[in-house]
């Protein structure tokens, strides 16, 4: 039943998502399946924290949007989020998910909470980031670089990042309390779940940090030979752009990933320590 449900409901998001054009055709596809086995193997804390990432995001995204369309020609990915977007920033949950459902396990959880946490912590960042009045910095060096670029941080971005983080880390408190997950057998369960919280949002903050600086050194950084702009992508002003910075294979999902990856790890490290 759990998964006709999640099958019909991830069918309606997916929809919703795409008819609103928060998705494209095939990043629809993906949250359908995606959702579908969200919803079928896992409880109301791996759905839950799906749709939180998922809504929270797709808010902050849709705000001020002309405001920041003016990043459209940097970013190698903005609006509606493609397949590729959702896996990256989905994908490993749906890994850790099944997982779980396969060898039910506190560590599952502590690397889910984290991963979604740097995914949310992200997201956040860079949505509401770019609307900064001040010009970021280089996380790398320091010094003030344009708005836009790869690995480059404010105050207001790192504001963001940490309440995107923070908010994985509450929902997944709330989720956990509800569903009250068979992965967790522990008798104190007030300290399992400041454990979950803790480990969610520091893990989340430290994941983005790792974006920022991925982003600023190993991500692939172009410029246009035609206006002299920097970009993360192939093209620009309708001709090819030249590679000034970085590998051509981290592209911002790669990216998104690993940061994604090492948020989930210190999650479930400090998750670990928090329960001795």
């Amino acid at each position: 039943m759990d998964w006709i449900i999640g099958l019909v409901g991830s069918f309606f998001m997916a929809g919703a998502a795409y008819k609103k054009r928060s998705l494209t055709r095939s990043g629809a596809l993906a949250a359908f399946i995606m959702g579908t086995v969200y919803f079928g193997s896992g409880s109301l804390l791996w759905f839950g924290l799906l749709l939180t990432f998922f809504i929270t995001s797709t808010g902050w995204s849709k705000w001020k949007k002309r405001a920041k369309s003016r990043f459209d020609t940097i970013y190698e990915k903005t609006g509606q989020r493609d397949a590729h977007q959702v896996w990256a920033n989905g994908g490993i949950g749906m890994l850790l998910c099944v997982a779980n459902a396969l060898f039910p396990h506190p560590a599952w959880i502590f690397l889910f909470v984290g991963v979604m946490a740097t995914v949310n912590a992200d997201t956040w960042a860079t949505e509401i980031g770019s609307l900064s009045r001040t010009q970021p910095r280089s996380v790398m060096t320091w010094r003030p670089v344009p708005a836009g670029t790869s690995g480059a941080v404010s105050a207001l971005g790192t504001w963001a990042a940490m309440g995107g983080a923070v908010v994985i880390g509450g929902a997944a408190v709330v989720c956990l309390y509800i569903a009250q997950d068979l992965a967790f057998p522990y008798p104190y369960r007030w300290k399992l779940l400041f454990a979950v919280g803790i480990s969610g949002a520091i893990g989340g903050v430290a994941g983005a940090f790792t974006d920022s600086l991925l982003g600023a050194t190993w991500q692939a950084s172009y410029r246009c030979e035609k206006c002299g702009a920097a970009t993360e992508r192939l093209q620009h002003c309708n001709q090819a752009t030249r590679l000034i910075r970085g590998y051509r294979w981290m592209t911002n999902d790669l990216v998104n990933s690993v940061s994604s990856i090492v948020g989930g790890l210190l999650a479930w490290l400090i998750g670990s320590l928090l329960l001795g």
